[in-house]
């Protein structure tokens, strides 16, 4: 990884987790099952990669090019609800997974039903957090409506929302596991990636330039460029993911390895193979590029978190 890559995610997570310990309740206050479950899960080690790109989209857009004032508590809340997926995703009734982030999932932790709560906690604080955020209230409903559609069933895509994401992370769930077992193809594999992990990833760089360019209007055309970075560069990472998952072990990843193939799971490499997969996220990332081209200098920061994206081992 090259030094600049790293010391951008060393302070992206130094910001996200300082935000997070600021909006998360103690593990001192009542009633202490729940919010300690919360605190395992968000504070287990990850990347925050998505609150990261969130905030390098802010910064991006922004006319002075500065990190703007609040906006890691919109990705501390980007985390919560990513971290509420995985809480759920790892259930019994779900994915069934015992390792999550080098650390017991937080049903085993803490029992089915506390973890059931804890990852609903944490998406009602999300939305808590979002609605408080420190820019105007036009904002405020544009990044709530962005962020709600986007890890929905796919309900309200319409008009200058329309990501072509539907249905949407929740729906992009449900579609991943009524087609276990079941032959994958092109197009269903293409439809659980954007819409189970791309929905996120696009929405964290949506709503950070939306909230970067709070102050100052912002062309459609510009949100659309940062819009299609954001789907080109959330499928590479699942693409990404679905290889990972194939070749490396389960302490590399920090979860149980080679599930989803034992799941008969839709992969992109299932698909495509493995070289085929590499060469896909690959292009996806240039494609990423060339949308973000027209902000220059600006872009650099998110683009070498794209590329990182494509080249990280875990």
């Amino acid at each position: 990884m090259d030094s600049p890559v790293r010391s951008l995610l060393a302070s992206g997570v130094t910001l996200t987790d300082a935000a997070l310990e600021r909006l998360l309740p103690s593990p001192d206050t009542l009633p202490h099952s729940i919010h300690r479950a919360m605190r395992h899960s968000v504070f287990a080690g990850g990347k925050r990669l998505r609150p990261i790109l969130c905030m390098e989209a802010a910064r991006m857009v922004a006319e002075d090019g500065e990190l703007p004032e609040g906006v890691a508590n919109l990705g501390a809340a980007l985390e919560m609800l990513h971290t509420y997926s995985l809480i759920h995703d790892d259930l019994p009734a779900l994915d069934n997974d015992d390792l999550r982030r080098g650390h017991p999932t937080c049903h085993v932790a803490f029992g089915e039903a506390i973890a059931i709560l804890a990852g609903d906690a944490l998406q009602t604080l999300a939305f808590q957090t979002m609605a408080q955020l420190a820019v105007p209230p036009a904002t405020v409903v544009a990044i709530l409506r962005e962020v709600s559609i986007a890890i929905g069933t796919g309900v309200g895509r319409s008009g200058d929302i329309d990501t072509g994401l539907a249905p949407g992370m929740i729906g992009g769930q449900v579609v991943d596991i009524e087609s276990e077992g079941v032959a994958p193809t092109a197009d269903l594999v293409e439809t659980i990636h954007r819409a189970k992990t791309g929905a996120l990833i696009t929405t964290a760089i949506v709503s950070g330039a939306l909230y970067g360019s709070s102050r100052h209007t912002m062309p459609d055309a510009t949100l659309e460029r940062v819009r299609e970075f954001g789907e080109k560069a959330g499928l590479a990472f699942q693409i990404v993911d679905d290889i990972l998952d194939m070749t490396q072990s389960s302490q590399e990843l920090g979860k149980t390895a080679g599930k989803d193939a034992a799941s008969v799971k839709a992969t992109w490499p299932a698909v495509y193979g493995i070289e085929q997969s590499r060469h896909d996220a690959d292009q996806l990332i240039a494609d990423a590029f060339t949308a973000v081209e027209p902000f220059g200098a600006a872009a650099d920061p998110l683009k070498a978190l794209a590329k990182y994206l494509t080249t990280r081992t875990h």
